[in-house]
């Protein structure tokens, strides 16, 4: 018989390793899949990590998108992950992502064709409330009604996902856009556009946001007593209420502020990246964002190197898929493959493979 056996005290290296593992096991494994697609694995390999960041032929174009396609991630699993550390789970960014962006472009809509510096802090600020308040759901349904978060907040996604529709077809839609579904471009909306602050960087307001919320997250769990509270809950539940630690108001903070910067990166794509809401606006970001949480060891610069590294493979797959023909499936699998092999190698480092025998009557 074989079964797994915790371990007294696993190894601390060996729990730092398991990233830098985990991303070197998807190489080979996502090599061998390429191989079996008929494609050079070597040369996939090598466009997705290595092409944008040091070929000279795409670097120009590639090193700017890093940021761009970096801050939404960011953004996202910095609010996931505080969620994760307090044992809540909120699988449902994405549509938080989506209700962030559509609060956020109706506020710059509805006062087109004004110009004002006060717009674009209102899109801000009007993004993080339609996060937040998507968010407020699974959480008052937790706290009143004892609900699964995980099943309530990943149902809302499909239910923003047909709002998103549904204001692209009308409530949001072009009236100058001959019929066609889609909001007003944001970019040509000077008060609403989301630039770019240093010219050919992809440094924008989201990107910087995002910056700010891995100082937040980092002094929040580090030096303030509410980053204490999440950390208590996560790992000793029995010990936080005994030191009088509120479970509401700990699920209340911690999906509250995942949907706010969920919101917020839905409101900083669509006024840059994005440009208009659209049927097909969302892209997966919030789904993404969960692979980004666990592969940053759910610490604030741990999700910024993470962030980084999966928006290399975003613009690396987009890359290979035009190079080497390769089926966008293969790339999603690619990704996909990084969180397999991040809890795989977590198991194997908290538990040990122990092999028995099973005799007549159940006994070992």
């Amino acid at each position: 018989m074989i079964r797994l056996e915790k371990r007294p005290t696993p190894s601390r290296l060996l729990t730092g390793l398991t990233p830098i593992l985990a991303v070197l096991l998807t190489m080979i494994v996502g090599g061998l899949m390429f191989w079996i697609l008929g494609k050079p694995p070597v040369e996939a390999i090598r466009i997705i990590f290595w092409d944008p960041l040091f070929d000279p032929n795409f670097a120009a174009y590639s090193r700017p998108q890093l940021l761009v396609k970096a801050g939404p991630l960011i953004l996202i699993a910095i609010g996931l992950s505080m969620g994760f550390r307090a044992g809540i789970w909120n699988i449902g960014a994405e549509g938080q992502y989506i209700m962030g962006a559509i609060f956020g472009a109706a506020a710059a809509l509805a006062v087109y064709p004004k110009e004002s510096a006060l717009i674009f802090p209102a899109m801000i600020i009007a993004g993080a409330f339609g996060g937040w308040l998507w968010a407020m759901i699974p959480a008052i349904l937790r706290t009143r009604f004892n609900t699964n978060e995980i099943l309530v907040s990943l149902m809302l996604v499909y239910v923003a996902e047909s709002i998103l529709a549904s204001v692209s077809q009308g409530l949001l839609k072009n009236p100058e856009g001959y019929g066609f579904p889609g909001s007003r471009n944001l970019q040509q909306y000077p008060s609403a556009a989301n630039v770019e602050i240093l010219p050919n960087s992809g440094m924008h307001w989201g990107v910087v946001a995002a910056f700010i919320a891995v100082i937040f997250a980092y002094v929040l769990l580090t030096r303030h007593t509410r980053g204490f509270e999440i950390r208590l809950t996560g790992e000793a539940p029995k010990a936080a209420r005994f030191a009088g630690v509120n479970p509401t108001r700990i699920i209340v903070f911690c999906l509250g502020l995942s949907g706010a910067l969920a919101g917020m990166a839905g409101m900083f794509e669509v006024a840059g990246p994005a440009g208009q809401i659209t049927i097909d606006f969302n892209s997966g970001y919030g789904f993404t964002a969960i692979i980004v949480a666990f592969l940053g060891r759910l610490h604030p610069i741990g999700i910024l190197l993470a962030s980084l590294l999966m928006a290399l493979t975003y613009i690396g797959g987009e890359l290979a898929q035009l190079m080497l023909g390769l089926p966008g499936a293969s790339i999603q699998l690619f990704q996909g493959m990084l969180l397999f092999f991040l809890l795989a190698t977590d198991v194997f480092t908290n538990y040990r493979i122990k092999l028995g025998r099973t005799k007549l009557g159940g006994s070992q």
